[in-house]
């Protein structure tokens, strides 16, 4: 019996080679083509990234491939996270308390009386989350004593200040600066930022294969514009980078730098494709970022192969899939939930998904009862709102009743269901809102988690386009404060100071209060806060 044994182990564990070698083919090809590049320049930068996205729950992703795409070169990579020195991080939901609702109510007001209050408040708030942290100041200072040859800086749009004060820094020192971050490919954006003193260049360009050979060229100082996606201090620029196919050629992101000792769980974070397969809501300002035009995805092999050497890395078996939309290939999210068991044993994770009107779209009941079989804990989707004229109006691609059905079956499979929405979209009515809250009422028992916000206008989407233009809505909204600098412009609409329809943003919103301030389903109580 303990020969048997022995071969059935031995016949798995083979298995399991091939089936790796067979999967990450395609990034063992593109990793032994660029450490052959690396060792014909005889390259072996020391190079400092900091990383401004200060998430108080899980390692920045795209951070990590890029680590593991410089380490592959034979770089020498220098993480600076502020969260390593207990800089105050993000934290984007939790347990609400009555306070917590006084606040909604007041950034979700359209009051006319209470405008100048509400945009001082405003005002208030912008300036505190984006002015540059003292230590994180001090700590790039300290790095830069030990002379990098680059330090390479990734900003989210209210870093700004943060990256005047490390640029100015590296000027002094002689060091160049490359500036890379979601949003820059926009032009208007990116030229917004290419002014600050001491940048070389904004990247806006997936840099998956190409990082290595652009910290090449600005420190040998070639011309970047080679390079597609990249805008020079004067405003010229390279062509537009196109979006990166080869998905599974992708480096297996290393988190080992991260501060994970300051993390409240070990949560892994993986994404199996990129951009959006419905990419028609006019709102939508993900889909025109730099990484999420068109849809891609890996192949599944390839997407559990990652969990398990990830797993094994960190002695973690909880992800977080940062998909924009993890059913936009339903193949996938049936391929994990039916297979990680084999990779990752016990493995728990949670994603977000679009309730579109394919007629298979990855979200039956069948599937969600399925997916929690295989690990699932918690479910996120773009809800907005409750009224299928808006919806239509938005082109979110999605009907009531079908996001009813999917609320009550997720739930019913044991899912923590959260849900995003917004007041405010160009066009809402009074009636639009009071059918979100009769949707609210009807389905607050199957919800654990809403994130309501006021709905703001990001630059390059359709619906920017369409109030530019004046073909929003039948009334006029009037656009105002165009803001290059964060990717988005003011605008008032005059349906939104209807006292009618005020008092149904707060009913809304107290609904959304009675859900927030429970505790989460005990399954999911790992992922709280997230997504």
């Amino acid at each position: 019996m303990r020969d048997t044994h022995v071969k059935s182990s031995s016949l798995e564990a083979e298995r399991d080679k091939r089936r790796r070698a067979r999967a990450l083919r395609p990034a063992q090809k593109a990793q032994a083509a660029s450490e052959t590049t690396a060792q014909a320049s005889g390259t072996n930068r020391r190079i400092l990234l900091v990383d401004l996205n200060n998430c108080a729950t899980f390692p920045t992703m795209s951070i990590g491939i890029i680590i593991s795409a410089l380490r592959e070169h034979g770089h020498q990579v220098r993480l600076l996270c502020p969260l390593a020195y207990d800089v105050p991080a993000t934290e984007r939901e939790r347990n609400e308390t009555f306070k917590d609702e006084i606040a909604r109510r007041a950034r979700l007001s359209s009051s006319p009386t209470l405008k100048a209050i509400r945009d001082t408040a405003f005002r208030v708030r912008t300036w505190k989350s984006e002015r540059a942290h003292p230590v994180v100041i001090r700590e790039v200072e300290r790095e830069i004593q030990s002379k990098p040859d680059v330090i390479l800086l990734s900003a989210y749009l209210m870093h700004f200040n943060s990256v005047k004060k490390v640029a100015a820094l590296a000027k002094a020192a002689g060091i160049p600066v490359l500036l890379g971050g979601p949003m820059f490919n926009l032009p208007d954006t990116a030229n917004a930022w290419r002014e600050i003193d001491g940048i070389n260049a904004v990247v806006g360009a997936e840099t998956d294969l190409t990082i290595s050979q652009m910290v090449d060229d600005v420190i040998e100082g070639r011309d970047l514009l080679r390079h597609p996606g990249v805008m020079l201090p004067d405003g010229t620029k390279s062509k537009t980078a196109p979006p990166f196919r080869n998905l599974d050629a992708t480096p297996l992101a290393d988190y080992t730098d991260f501060p994970w000792d300051r993390y409240p769980q070990r949560i892994i974070p993986m994404m199996t494709g990129r951009g959006c397969q419905w990419d028609k809501c006019l709102f939508c300002s993900d889909v025109v970022s730099a990484a999420a035009r068109t849809f891609r995805t890996k192949s599944i092999e390839t997407v559990l192969l990652e969990m398990q050497e990830l797993s094994r890395r960190h002695e973690t078996r909880n992800f977080i899939f940062l998909d924009l939309k993890l059913n936009s290939y339903p193949g996938m999210l049936r391929g994990i939930a039916e297979n990680i068991g084999d990779y990752v044993k016990g493995a728990e994770w949670i994603g977000t998904v679009h309730v579109d009107l394919r007629e298979d779209n990855g979200l039956s009941r069948e599937d969600l009862f399925a997916a929690v079989r295989g690990g699932m804990r918690r479910i996120s989707f773009g809800f907005e709102s409750g009224s299928q004229p808006l919806l239509d109006r938005m082109k979110k691609g999605s009907n009531v009743e079908r996001n009813a059905q999917f609320i009550r079956d997720a739930h019913d499979a044991g899912l923590s269901v959260r849900c995003s929405m917004f007041r405010g979209f160009p066009g809402e009515t009074a009636e639009d809102m009071a059918a979100t809250v009769a949707f609210l009422r009807e389905h607050e028992p199957y919800l654990d988690r809403i994130r309501f916000v006021d709905f703001k206008l990001s630059t390059d989407t359709p619906i920017y386009d369409a109030v530019m233009n004046k073909q929003a809505t039948d009334h006029d909204v009037i656009h105002s404060d165009l803001d290059f600098r964060r990717a988005r412009a003011g605008f008032s609409d005059p349906a939104h100071r209807d006292r009618t329809y005020r008092q149904e943003v707060a009913k809304a919103s107290a609904i959304v209060h009675q859900i927030n301030k429970r505790q989460l389903r005990n399954s999911a109580r790992q992922f709280d806060g997230m997504m």
